[in-house]
């Protein structure tokens, strides 16, 4: 989205407030946007649910997403499992009917066709939940492929249906006469999640440092560009390149802001081009951090043209050795130096932003309504999909493990006063906090959603609100309770709110405490 490492952005995990990107970032819709192209965005948009984070305040004008990044997340719609989920359209919840693919690809071909029909030049992003879990498609995909167990079928089910809509929307561009003229790009966000199929021989996957965690295709069509006979770069190319190339190859200048890290492309493409890069002896660098505040060397690769030091001790070169069965770190010891060095510059210029939290505005225009949700915690793992939220929390096996010590980090943008519904489920879902909910059925020949699971209830006996540190109020739960309300007054700027509920364990005891789960939050008239 910026061309820039993520790690200086603000993004480098799902939760934690760790997937909102800092709101002063440019992205690559807001660039094509100040060019006058129309932009779109269509499916996975994992990067903010709240003013100003969500897709339409980054710069897309047309916008049908997931809420949360995945299906089934905890801030996804209650019960999505890819078929007739609720999907956001500009900002309104929407119901949808199908199979979530099939809606994405459809809503962004319905967008296209518009835009040509008024002669507007288009910037379309189309990012698919496929094939995250849970691996769900259509029985016909999953049919496709009998010899393999039944989630291995789905996951291929998956990815066949995306290559038919792929497919589908290339015919759709000649159909409309404007395939010549229009630069098509084809990438994956990471490694597979199943090694044990075709992987290229690849080691590692999601997540890993080694190559299959990290290594994607992308792959470039534009005739009318003198891009439609097959060449292959083989120089390394990282993500962050993607903005600047596409910038470059559209001749639209950038936008003010931060410098981008990555670098254009464009001289790759042909051998008549002048190189101003050196390209063999650059270095970029991926990691899969995944935790609160960023970890010196975590799960990362410093690549430089073949070679890899992993994790800052083991070294590869993948023209030779391309599965990094043998680490050759103790022969080469300069070159792990070199690239050491280089990594601990990188590091300490990055290190000062981490701390740097996205937090979530509350009042104004934009805000006067929102919904919080515990997938944004800080200090406290969340439970981060909808079946823990139907599982509840452990049964504690320490004392220690008796209190919510969690926060959401928020920004009044108007002080006053402000009414707080703290809820264990989702408004939508209908339940009371004391209930517990039946699993909803798996789909047939799929592995199961998130929500196939048990409900538990929950002796829960009061709700308390907490913020800045102080308990405010306490309020006693009934059987009949679907939310607890709160009015608070809250002064403009940072606050840090922890509300939690008070349960009953088996022990007798009543001092342990869950965070709330849900908190919708409304700004009252004066």
């Amino acid at each position: 989205m910026t061309g820039r490492w993520t790690n200086r952005v603000g993004t480098w995990h799902t939760f934690f407030t760790r997937a909102m990107m800092h709101d002063d970032e440019v992205t690559i819709a807001d660039h094509f946007q100040a060019a006058n192209y129309s932009t779109g965005m269509f499916g996975k948009w994992h990067l903010g649910d709240h003013y100003p984070y969500r897709p339409q305040d980054r710069g897309f004008d047309e916008v049908f997403c997931l809420q949360g990044g995945a299906t089934g997340v905890t801030a996804d719609y209650w019960d999505n499992d890819l078929y007739d989920d609720h999907l956001m359209h500009n900002g309104q919840l929407t119901k949808t009917e199908g199979y979530i693919t099939d809606v994405i690809f459809d809503s962004a071909q319905n967008y296209i066709k518009q835009q040509v029909s008024e002669q507007k030049p288009f910037f379309a992003y189309i990012a698919t939940n496929a094939p995250h879990k849970p691996w769900i498609c259509p029985p016909s995909y999953a049919a496709k492929y009998p010899d393999l167990p039944k989630h291995a079928a789905a996951f291929c089910g998956m990815i066949t249906n995306i290559d038919d809509h792929v497919g589908n929307l290339r015919q759709t561009l000649r159909d409309l006469g404007v395939s010549h003229n229009t630069i098509f790009i084809y990438t994956t966000d990471n490694g597979t999640v199943n090694p044990g199929k075709f992987h290229a021989n690849m080691r590692g996957k999601k997540g890993s440092a080694y190559e299959g965690g990290h290594r994607v295709p992308l792959m470039l069509h534009w005739p009318a560009g003198g891009y439609s006979s097959h060449h292959k770069v083989t120089e390394l190319a990282h993500v962050v390149d993607v903005l600047p190339t596409l910038l470059d190859l559209c001749q639209i200048p950038p936008q003010p802001s931060q410098p981008v890290d990555g670098n254009s492309l464009v001289e790759l493409f042909s051998p008549h081009h002048e190189r101003k890069v050196d390209w063999e002896n650059r270095i970029v660098v991926s990691d899969s951090q995944r935790i609160q505040i960023p970890r010196k060397w975590k799960d990362s690769s410093v690549m430089q043209g073949r070679w890899r030091l992993i994790n800052g001790k083991e070294l590869y070169h993948i023209g030779n050795d391309p599965s990094q069965e043998t680490d050759i770190a103790a022969q080469h010891p300069e070159l792990v130096k070199e690239l050491s060095q280089w990594y601990d510059q990188w590091w300490a210029e990055l290190e000062p932003t981490f701390d740097r939290i996205s937090e979530i505005r509350l009042g104004g225009e934009h805000a006067s309504e929102t919904t919080l949700t515990c997938l944004q915690w800080l200090d406290f793992y969340p439970p981060w999909n909808q079946g823990k939220i139907r599982t509840g929390p452990p049964e504690p096996k320490q004392p220690t493990d008796k209190t919510f010590e969690g926060y959401l980090a928020v920004n009044v943008l108007e002080g006053g006063t402000y009414q707080l519904d703290v809820r264990r489920w989702p408004r939508e879902s209908g339940l009371k906090i004391r209930d517990g909910v039946a699993p909803l059925k798996p789909l047939p020949g799929c592995m199961p959603s998130y929500s196939y699971a048990v409900g538990k209830p929950l002796d829960i006996t009061a709700a308390t609100m907490k913020i800045d540190g102080k308990d405010l109020a306490t309020k006693p739960v009934t059987d009949e309770d679907l939310a607890i309300s709160f009015t608070v007054e809250l002064t403009k700027g940072s606050h840090k709110l922890s509300p939690y509920f008070t349960r009953q364990l088996k022990d007798g005891a009543t001092d342990r405490t869950l965070g709330c789960y849900y908190i919708d939050v409304k700004h009252l008239p004066q």
